[in-house]
C-alpha cells in the first residue's frame, strides 16, 4: 500500500503530467519515465554532486544514460519511481527536504548500519525504509 499521493512522488520526478493515481503512475512506468525524472528524484535525495553521480549511475550507468534519448526503459523508470516514493516519505515524515536528505543518507541501526537508500535499491529493501519512516511518523518503536 502506498502511503503518500501519487502527486507527492510525481513532485519529486517532477512529472507532468502529474498522475492522480497509483494506475496513472504505473502507466507512465510501463511507457517509460522521461530521463529528467531520474535526474529531478537524484536531486532530492542527494546532498553533494558527487552523491549524485553516484546514485544516478547506480540506477542507470552513465554511458546508459548518455545514450537513452527522452524515455528510460521500464527497468529503470521503476528504479527511479521507487527512489522518488522513498523520497516522498522522507519528505512527508521529516515535513523538511534537508532533513530527509540527512535521514535518506544516513547509516540508521535498524537497517543494520546501511543507509536508507542502499536499503532501498530492492522493493523489499524500499518497503523496510518506508516502514522504518512511518513507525517514526507514528513514534512507534523501531
Amino acid at each position: 500500500m502506498i502511503l503518500v499521493s501519487p502527486e507527492q512522488i510525481a513532485a519529486v520526478m517532477a512529472l507532468r503530467p502529474v498522475p492522480h493515481s497509483v494506475a496513472e503512475l504505473d502507466e507512465q512506468v510501463r511507457v517509460g519515465l522521461p530521463k529528467s525524472a531520474l535526474k529531478e528524484g537524484v536531486e532530492h535525495a542527494t546532498r553533494s554532486a558527487e552523491e549524485r553521480r553516484a546514485l544516478l549511475s547506480r540506477i542507470v550507468p552513465e554511458a546508459t544514460f548518455k545514450r537513452r534519448r527522452e524515455r528510460l526503459s521500464p527497468d529503470e523508470s521503476e528504479k527511479t519511481e521507487r527512489l522518488a516514493r522513498v523520497v516522498a516519505t522522507a519528505q512527508y515524515v521529516w515535513d523538511s527536504d534537508d532533513d530527509a536528505r540527512e535521514f535518506l543518507n544516513a547509516p540508521h541501526p535498524m537497517l543494520e548500519g546501511r543507509t536508507p537508500l542502499d536499503v532501498a535499491f530492492t522493493e523489499l529493501g524500499a518497503r523496510r525504509v518506508e516502514e522504518l519512516l512511518w513507525k517514526l511518523f507514528y513514534g512507534l518503536p523501531a
